[in-house]
């Protein structure tokens, strides 16, 4: 199910390319990920949705076969952070995979988008 060889102009078009049931799931994530940080822009990044918030990078969304993924880039502090909420899901470096067949765990994504945003705020800007 996974849609990496093509390449996606808009978040729209990568949604739309899923069967109905998928894309619910990623509606649903869309929905949370934005509603907890309303300030945040979603955008495709590596031909994937993403949502940017000030100079960084909530998270990235993509599906594939059996799940759906949730990225971030560094620093990986959420793993740490929601490490007991987080246990019973697969786990890579920058990434958090939730299995297509259990229900979107919407409160964790919102804490967890929230907790992103915050670590956003925090970065001093860099001086030149």
């Amino acid at each position: 199910m996974a849609k990496e060889s093509r390449k996606f102009e808009t978040v729209s078009e990568y949604i739309g390319s899923f069967p109905k049931d998928i894309q619910k799931i990623l509606k649903t994530i869309q929905k949370t990920i934005k509603d907890a940080v309303p300030d945040s822009e979603e955008v495709i990044s590596y031909s994937i949705p993403a949502f940017r918030y000030k100079k960084g990078w909530i998270f990235y969304y993509s599906v594939y076969t059996s799940h759906y993924t949730l990225s971030c880039p560094p620093p990986w502090t959420i793993h740490e952070k929601y490490k007991k909420e987080l246990g019973e899901y697969e786990l890579s470096k920058s990434s958090i995979k939730f299995p297509l067949d259990k229900p979107v765990p919407v409160k964790l994504i919102a804490a967890m988008s929230k907790f992103r945003a915050d670590e956003i705020d925090k970065v001093k800007p860099k001086k030149k």
